[in-house]
């Protein structure tokens, strides 16, 4: 299945050092090695559409829970990003990277890229530099629009990020400080990125009750800004609204037939996961994570916010209020070590046992972990997911960072989709519900993924192309991860090789580390910059 969505046929591939020789009846050709694949899908490497591994990989580099489902591409940078970094904003990571032990010693792309270089990675990176990234380096955290200088300034930043190899520029408007710029200033950020030939990704400002208003802010940056626009994880978050997901879908549709270039990627799960202080109302987050926890101590100014979850302000989303309240809310991940034993427990279960009222639990857990809890969130509808996946311009997406069972990050919580968006999708909707055909699928997460985001040389099985390749069993390939057990690997695949280098065996990791960072089409060589 070469990647096309193209019916499958029998033949050979032939690899020379990291790219496709051959594809074809090869069977009078000599090999130092040949592996043998009968019965067996050969796909492309799998395109991860939004991961969050850029600094995962630097701490953990075999990236298990991707490779396992056959990945061998993530793309990254949900509005922030790994460059351009500041030291005011260096010492805000500090206390992860300590942890971790981890220095962040770059500060644009290509000191990030120099970093991975050094440590290896069995998956290639691929980024888009952040609208909350530069906002954050140039504005800071509070809620007030950008000076026209600041905005000459981030713009400036996307202009170099995108010299040096990020894919577009993205934003993830949900969260501050990104919900904290206006549409002009994302439309001047889009066109930045236009002009190095990137394009716009977005977090869309409300995935609930304005989840058209939103997708509508995310058309007008397209047309302003003359730029293909991709929406991430495509959902419909919140009761009241499951089975609106073909209204969306006819609303994009129709955008698409006016001219606009905008398509979609979703992981195969009903429900999100982000940090347990998504569910607090946007304005108490402006100035930055002290400030929002100087407010939960405030007695007076708490009280307004539990109101406020409770009762959202118009035009505002809450993650407590789609999750259905505290029911519909798992505690996946606390950053201290001590808070360790909420992780895989709901939070009605954590307020019954403290004889707490839900939302003032919620308060006290951001309070102790400063605000780095995560936590997951199950807001949609399975009839809602299943239309988006059946969608030949959606492409899948796992929204997590790569984790292994037995890695530094191994204690912590995580989504099951960091370890199974992929295998899911193969097993159990194509194999068992017959959702959609094999090579419809292996196409949403090959082709249509590189297409998307400029990478020319990758995403088909195809004579010149990188040699990055899956091979899978359509029999026995499913995914292991649950709700409450995450860290389980898939199962079913056989080989993947990144870059014409085996990272998975028979379902074993191996000690190659051939991954390497992929830049987007505005990159420049250093040498060649300033001419």
């Amino acid at each position: 299945m070469d990647g096309t969505g193209n019916p499958r046929w029998r033949g050979d591939v032939a690899v020379s050092g990291d790219h496709i020789a051959a594809v074809g009846f090869l069977r009078t050709a000599q090999a130092r090695e040949t592996l043998d694949v009968s019965g067996l899908v050969v796909a492309p490497g799998f395109i991860d559409m939004l991961g969050q591994s850029e600094t995962n990989v630097l701490i953990d580099n075999r990236a298990v829970s991707k490779i396992t489902q056959g990945i061998t591409t993530e793309v990254t940078g949900e509005g922030g990003s790994v460059a351009p970094l500041t030291d005011t904003l260096v010492a805000l990571d500090s206390e992860f990277m300590k942890k971790y032990h981890l220095s962040e010693d770059w500060r644009d792309l290509d000191g990030y890229f120099a970093h991975l270089t050094r440590t290896g990675s069995a998956i290639n990176i691929a980024t888009f530099v952040g609208a909350t990234q530069v906002r954050a380096a140039v504005v800071g955290f509070q809620n007030r629009r950008a000076t026209a200088a600041e905005l000459a300034h981030m713009t400036a930043l996307v202009d170099t990020m995108m010299q040096q190899g990020a894919l577009g520029v993205s934003t993830a408007l949900l969260y501050a400080p990104a919900i904290y710029a206006p549409t002009e200033e994302l439309v001047a950020l889009a066109k930045a990125a236009r002009r190095r030939g990137g394009i716009y990704a977005s977090h869309i400002r409300n995935e609930a009750a304005h989840e058209d208003v939103a997708l509508d802010e995310a058309f007008r940056i397209g047309r302003e800004a003359n730029i293909p626009v991709e929406i991430w994880h495509l959902k419909v978050s919140g009761k009241p609204r499951w089975g609106r997901m073909p209204h969306i879908l006819a609303k994009i549709d129709s955008a698409r037939a006016a001219g606009l270039d905008v398509t979609a990627d979703q992981y195969s799960y009903i429900a999100a996961a982000t940090s347990l202080d998504a569910s607090i109302p946007q304005w108490a987050h402006s100035g930055g994570m002290d400030s929002l926890i100087v407010r939960l101590k405030d007695p007076p100014t708490r009280v307004r916010i539990h109101q406020e979850m409770l009762r959202p302000a118009l035009g505002d989303e809450s993650t407590y209020e789609n999750a259905g309240g505290a029911d519909g809310i798992l505690i996946a991940g606390p950053f201290q070590d001590s808070l360790h034993y909420l992780d895989g427990r709901r939070l009605s279960e954590i307020a019954r046992a403290r004889h707490a009222d839900p939302i003032e639990t919620l308060f006290d857990i951001v309070i102790a972990d400063h605000t780095r809890t995560g936590a997951i969130y199950f807001t949609m509808s399975e009839p809602d997911v299943q239309e988006a996946m059946k969608t030949w311009w959606v492409a899948v997406d796992c929204d997590a960072g790569g984790v292994a069972p037995d890695g530094p990050f191994g204690k912590d919580g995580t989504h099951p989709r960091a370890y199974g968006s992929f295998a899911r999708i193969l097993g159990h909707y194509v194999r068992e519900l017959k959702l959609l055909p094999l090579e419809f699928a292996v196409r949403k997460m090959t082709s249509l993924a590189a297409q998307r985001v400029g990478l020319k040389d990758r995403g088909l099985v195809r004579p010149g192309m990188y040699a990055d390749i899956t091979v899978f069993d359509p029999a026995t390939v499913a995914d292991r991860a649950t709700f409450e057990r995450p860290h389980q690997p898939s199962v079913g695949f056989a080989y993947v090789l990144v870059n014409g280098q085996v990272v998975v065996d028979h379902g074993t990791v191996t000690a190659a580390r051939p991954g390497r960072g992929l830049r987007g089409p505005g990159f420049i060589p250093p040498e060649r910059r300033g001419r």
